[in-house]
């Protein structure tokens, strides 16, 4: 009989872990040989263990989220597999996660016989996908998102707000005086704000700005 396939769990709810678990160990080629609560744990565990797969939530406590802790997984344990199991299908989710390195992206609401079917293909190699996830990565690759032709619809009024300060070449302090909130908040946007066009930083996002029409040389 050949080894069986090694899993790490890592999710912050212990009834999570307990489910995922229990069924999991009912399968006859698959085992499940740590668990953790913590992206920090996460790295820590695979390290450690370099499972075979390693099924990662991505929204838990602590200084590292599931994105980062698939990063940090990958680098500890190139070998290691990486599907995300959560609940949420957002881009702002999906693409940093296959970015970071994650080969699957599964929903929580997924048959537990299609789980441990994704399992046995990530430990293979073979990427699976949420449907709804996968009609987002492949509207992406054929360059088909709407916010490339319409972003005011995929931003809220004041990411907008704050694009359009950004453009014009305003810092997070100036934008937090004008719009008087908190200089945390307008990170929160500006973060936001990348994260829904898919831009890496505030110059990208001056430029994407300029050239959608978000603001104009006349304004």
């Amino acid at each position: 009989m050949s080894e069986k396939i090694t899993v790490l769990l890592v999710d912050d709810h212990k009834v999570v872990r307990q489910g995922v678990r229990a069924f999991l160990s009912i399968q006859p080629d698959l085992v499940v040989v740590a668990e953790a609560e913590s992206g920090e744990e996460g790295v820590k565990m695979a390290a450690e263990h370099a499972p075979d797969v390693v099924l990662m939530d991505l929204i838990m406590p602590g200084g590292i989220d599931g994105v980062e802790a698939t990063r940090r997984v990958k680098d500890a344990s190139p070998r290691s597999q990486v599907i995300v199991l959560t609940s949420y299908h957002q881009d702002e989710h999906i693409f940093p996660a296959i970015r970071a390195g994650a080969l699957s992206y599964l929903l929580k609401d997924v048959d537990p016989a299609d789980l441990a079917d994704a399992v046995r293909k990530a430990a293979a190699g073979e990427a699976v996908l949420h449907p709804r996830v996968a009609a987002r990565v492949v509207q992406e690759i054929h360059g088909t998102r709407e916010e490339r032709t319409n972003v005011f619809t995929e931003l809220s009024d004041r990411e907008l707000q704050v694009l359009m300060l950004i453009a014009d070449g305003k810092s997070n302090a100036i934008i937090a005086e004008e719009l008087v909130v908190s200089i945390k908040t307008v990170k929160s946007h500006v973060s936001n704000i990348l994260s829904k066009l898919h831009l890496g930083d505030r110059t990208q996002a001056a430029v994407y700005a300029w050239r959608e029409g978000v603001v104009r040389r006349n304004e």
